[in-house]
């Protein structure tokens, strides 16, 4: 009888104790998809900004591609600032935009860290 409530007992501090496990695993997974994540918006933002000052040719299917893609990754910095230059207002709106990106990223993963 006591063994029984013993190996319940112990059974039932396993399954805590996976489930913490796999929690924390989870946790971890989703924290490095989220850096990740942020590290290549970031990254495409700051390639467009690279790519725009360094006058690369505006019909070149690479250029294109990271336009394309830095645009909606710019969420509303497009035209924060409108200077007269039009390379200085890429550089930047698109700047900040990638600072943004690296700050948020690091604000989610330190909340997820407290949640592991």
């Amino acid at each position: 009888m006591t063994e029984d409530v013993r190996s319940g007992a112990h059974e039932g501090g396993l399954r805590r104790a996976d489930l913490r496990r796999g929690w924390g695993r989870f946790v971890g997974v989703l924290i490095q998809v989220v850096r990740w994540a942020g590290l290549v918006c970031a990254a495409l933002l700051a390639i467009h900004v690279i790519l725009t000052i360094g006058s690369a040719n505006p019909g070149n299917g690479i250029t294109q591609f990271v336009a394309s893609a830095a645009d909606p990754l710019a969420l509303g910095f497009q035209d924060l600032f409108t200077p007269a230059d039009p390379q200085l207002a890429v550089l930047l709106n698109y700047g900040i935009a990638a600072v943004f990106w690296l700050v948020i990223t690091s604000i989610a993963t330190k909340i997820l860290t407290a949640l592991r």
